[in-house]
């Protein structure tokens, strides 16, 4: 196998965002809601502070536990992203589309507005 080097920045854009739509994004909710509660409290300061409590056992709380971490859901989101890149090549433009809005996401938070 050999990746080149742009193959490789796409792959790495493509994984990044990928692995932060799993983890962060609202679209992607109803995938974390079989294996998350969120809980909101105050704090000392009288704030509202909303955080994830893992549910379940065994499985479900291993798969919760997994879809909280960005660095755990990073390895998997960067396995599928990388062996559908060499097997499936039909996917190659969606991993394209992910790289951009990966790539944008990025430069949004280096750069952002106002």
């Amino acid at each position: 196998m050999s990746i080149n080097w742009m193959d490789f920045i796409l792959l790495v854009l493509a994984s990044y965002r990928v692995t932060n739509l799993l983890v962060y994004d609202s679209i992607t909710e109803w995938i974390r809601s079989p294996f998350h509660r969120i809980v909101v409290k105050e704090n000392d300061s009288g704030e509202q502070e909303e955080f994830i409590e893992i549910k379940g056992k065994g499985l479900q709380a291993f798969i919760g536990e997994l879809l909280s971490c960005h660095w755990c859901t990073g390895v998997w989101a960067s396995a599928l992203v990388l062996l559908t890149f060499m097997y499936l090549p039909i996917l190659i433009p969606l991993w394209i589309i992910f790289a951009i809005s990966g790539g944008a996401s990025l430069l949004m938070s280096i750069f952002p507005r106002g």
